[in-house]
């Protein structure tokens, strides 16, 4: 999706900046001057209505303060006490800890900062603070690096005490309370500037939960309408009561929502009012003997998508659709029959995927399926193009005669402007999400108004699919095809390796084939993170008399294409490699794979590798090798431990990473939210999905 099509949610967007006030500069404040403007553009806050639209990331409930005696350990918690000691001591390594003892009346907390010996001149013996943290010990009772505020009496005390309190993303040199002051400011000043986005979204109701009852019982879900926006400002900035804001939250993130829906819908409205599709549903004279010669028959969710893209092929606007699937659901399969059905109505077809090796994998089930069929099949990647030596692999030679249907397997070498297909009917993507969306159109405008049929690696979660991919159809392929073994997964230290290789061993011994993965081509000095160039060796000798493969990204086509065809053959009995083994490797007889420093991975492509095995009729076994992993690398180990269902881990892996992360830096088109979050608001998501489409409908009808 392009940019444009899902547009920042910005001041001039979201809180109406053009008004005279919301686009003021952060000058017209009290106490804002040329250098604390600098740190607020540090922050991209330049102006009223982006220091309106700047949410807080947590509240701290300032109405009542825990002792430093009722302290347990583990727990976060706000503290008041008073500086009785402090001082920096420094160690001859030339580290320094920065220690305060606190006292509130009850008993002592001691505070340490590591590396941070300037707060020796922040703070004083005396001073009054609010201090945040984790309790990590009880005797004596400490936090390490906690958020600290003072308290001073002054005439914005009411701001920043008995009240619950925002506390915001900030950058060094504004603290909490200037952050806090200056928002103060805006809202009472310009607040009620703050126009309605989307005035349908007055007779919305949404539940929030009110209160935590005496005893910690909770309160049912009340329904509450959502506030006008300019009151949602008020209260995300300075709720009364935690459901205040959380209602305020939700009003903001709904009105971003509701502003990405549209844009992507209003482009769907727009193809489907001016777009005629080419009729590409065939006529069955290929796909008979396509599906005769597998072999094996198709599970129910394959039949049932075939028949979803046949329809939509057969019909009068072009196909925009999603093809979803958990690691071998057959997804190629799928888009194989799809291919044939343009092909059969005389259209070519384009499929492009992010690596060399995806595409040589693809080109040769395509070219193995369609074998006799007289489909002319092209391999076009970086490395290898029709028009070089070598560079031409056909099922059959190209009649210069006849315009004989052309199926072109391809990398990002298919948007080069050399490449330039006629009747294009049909583009399929592999693996939409290792391409921007800009990339996607390009190829795209390489025929007039093309059927699309993109593909992921792994299933997305629900909310993202809404965003990034709200302008297609979804089919999903929900079932697996019979005769699979189970894939155990198992999580072990380093120190167990030698076992690992003993268990390697006796896979190999039984005839079967193992991967080694590690994260890295060459090792970094920075860290010891293990890679594949160095551990080739070493597994080699571990492992003898076994032949022992090395792939990666890195090497030439040539001699990966040599490796593949040498673990494919059984000559090879062992591969170590790269993550680059993730997609577009097929071998059955695969049983083991072992995962070195597994915490440097993330869950879809640990479940994308673990998807390698298992292929055949034989038990597999995924061993993950994680060296200290920090609390969310165990939290994704132990989710891959606990279930093989990928929707399931899609959506784990949205919670535990987040929605950047997940989509990734070179993903444009995904949405800029500061009040949405897609971890979390689904509900929200889909809520302003069916507003936005009411509101189409009601227009049609008018």
């Amino acid at each position: 999706m392009p940019r444009d099509a899902l547009p920042s949610v910005r001041p001039d967007d979201a809180a109406g900046a053009r008004l005279p006030g919301l686009d003021s500069p952060l000058g017209v404040l009290r106490g804002v001057g040329p250098d604390r403007i600098q740190l607020f553009e540090r922050m991209g806050v330049h102006t009223i209505g982006d220091l309106l639209l700047h949410a807080p990331r947590r509240y701290e409930d300032r109405r009542t303060f825990k002792t430093v005696r009722e302290l347990s350990l583990g727990q976060s918690v706000t503290v008041r006490a008073k500086v009785v000691a402090a001082g920096v001591n420094r160690f001859r390594s030339g580290k320094t800890v920065f220690q305060m003892v606190l006292d509130d009346g009850t008993a002592r907390l001691h505070c340490r900062w590591w590396n941070l010996p300037f707060l020796e001149r922040v703070f004083s013996v005396g001073d009054d603070l609010l201090v945040f943290g984790k309790v990590h010990s009880l005797r004596p009772r400490t936090m390490d690096h906690p958020e600290t505020e003072k308290v001073m009496a002054d005439d914005e005390e009411q701001i920043h005490l008995n009240r619950l309190v925002p506390v915001y993303p900030a950058t060094e040199g504004l603290t909490q309370r200037v952050l806090r002051g200056l928002t103060w400011q805006a809202v009472e000043r310009f607040a009620d500037l703050v126009p309605e986005m989307h005035p349908e979204l007055k007779l919305v109701q949404l539940s929030v939960r009110p209160a935590v009852e005496l005893g910690g019982r909770q309160l049912a879900l009340e329904a509450h309408r959502l506030p006008p926006r300019s009151e949602a400002i008020r209260q995300v900035h300075f709720p009364g009561e935690p459901w205040m804001a959380d209602l305020a939250r939700q009003r903001l993130a709904l009105d971003e929502f509701v502003t990405l829906q549209r844009t992507i819908q209003r482009r769907r409205r727009r193809l489907e009012a001016n777009a005629r599709a080419l009729p590409c549903s065939g006529d069955n004279r290929w796909m008979r003997t396509f599906l005769a010669r597998l072999g094996f028959p198709l599970t129910g969710a394959q039949q049932r998508v075939l028949k979803e893209l046949r329809a939509e092929l057969g019909g009068t606007v072009p196909m925009c659709r999603l093809l979803q699937g958990d690691v071998g659901s057959g997804k190629t399969l799928v888009a194989a029959g799809a291919a044939l059905m343009t092909l059969e109505s005389g259209f070519n077809v384009a499929v492009m995927a992010p690596t060399e090796i995806l595409a040589e994998q693809l080109y040769r089930n395509f070219r193995r399926w369609f074998e006799g069929l007289g489909v002319v099949v092209e391999l076009r990647t970086g490395s290898r193009k029709p028009d070089e030596p070598g560079g031409l692999l056909l099922e059959g030679a190209r009649d210069p005669t006849k315009e004989t249907p052309i199926l072109t397997v391809g990398t990002h070498a298919l948007i080069q402007p050399e490449f330039l297909p006629k009747k294009l009917g049909l583009v399929i993507i592999d693996e939409q999400h290792k391409f921007g969306v800009a990339q996607r159109e390009e190829l795209l405008r390489k025929g007039r108004y093309p059927h699309l049929l993109v593909m992921t690696a792994t299933p997305i979660p629900r909310t993202l699919g809404l965003t990034l991919y709200g302008d297609l159809d979804v089919s999903v392929l929900d079932e697996l095809p019979g005769g699979r073994k189970r894939i155990r997964t198992h999580v072990r230290p380093p120190s167990a390796l030698p076992k690992v290789w003993s268990f390697v061993r006796t896979q190999l011994d039984a005839g079967r084939q193992a991967y080694l993965v590690y994260p890295r081509v060459d090792e970094s000095e920075h860290d010891e993170v293990k890679a594949v160039t160095r551990e080739h060796a070493r597994i080699q000798e571990q492992l003898k008399p076994y032949r022992v493969g090395l792939l990666h990204g890195q090497m030439k086509s040539e001699a990966k294409d040599q490796v593949m065809t040498g673990f494919r053959s059984g000559f090879l009995h062992a591969l170590v490699a790269t993550s680059v083994v993730e997609v577009g490797v097929d071998v059955p007889n695969a049983t083991v794979m072992v995962i070195e420093n597994a915490e440097q991975f993330g869950l879809a492509q640990l479940h994308q590798l673990r998807g390698r095995i298992g292929r055949g009729g034989h038990e597999a076994h995924c061993i993950l090798i994680a060296a200290e992993p920090t609390p969310e690398a165990e939290a994704r180990l132990k989710v891959l431990v606990g279930t093989t269902d990928g929707f399931e881990l899609a959506e784990a892996d949205l919670r535990l990473r987040g929605p950047g992360e997940l989509v990734g830096q070179q993903q444009s088109g995904a949405p800029d939210l500061r009040f949405g979050d897609l971890r979390w608001d689904r509900d929200l998501v889909e809520l302003a999905r069916d507003v936005v489409r009411r509101g189409f409908e009601a227009k049609e009808l008018s």
